[in-house]
């Protein structure tokens, strides 16, 4: 019998503990083993001690700026910039438009991240090895 291959790993960076926990409990629904932190600095120490396959970042949870935050997690894990799925309800703010389009990041608004998150998680491993792809 063959091995279980180990689970791909998600650092959840979100400020509100409801909504963390949604997502975790979606990811691991989706077969993804979810790790969270509340803020900007309590993830990029997770980031310095271990390894994730992906990064889904609420900018406001954040405590920096987002072009600071995606620029640190780009610092620390250059193979986490093309994995970062940004959760934003500010998409028409053109200060976030403009880091979601140089970073090319993808985005699922705040409101529907149940059923986006799902939506654009499942496909992944379909798909170019967009956000959960191991090296």
């Amino acid at each position: 019998m063959a091995p279980n291959p180990p689970r791909r790993k998600v650092l959840i960076i979100e400020d509100e503990p409801s909504i963390r926990k949604v997502l975790y409990v979606l990811l691991a629904g989706l077969g993804y083993e979810g790790d969270a932190a509340s803020d900007a600095y309590e993830a990029l120490s997770m980031i310095r001690q271990g390894e994730f396959d992906a990064v889904l970042l609420d900018l406001r949870s954040s405590r920096l700026p987002p072009d600071q935050m995606v620029c640190a997690i780009a610092e620390l894990r250059p193979s986490l910039v093309g994995r970062v799925l940004v959760i934003t309800g500010e998409v028409s703010h053109p200060k976030t438009i403009e880091m979601l389009e140089r970073y090319a990041l993808p985005h699922v608004p705040r409101s529907r991240i149940t059923p986006d998150l799902s939506r654009r998680i499942a496909p992944m491993d379909e798909l170019t090895s967009f956000i959960f792809a191991l090296s």
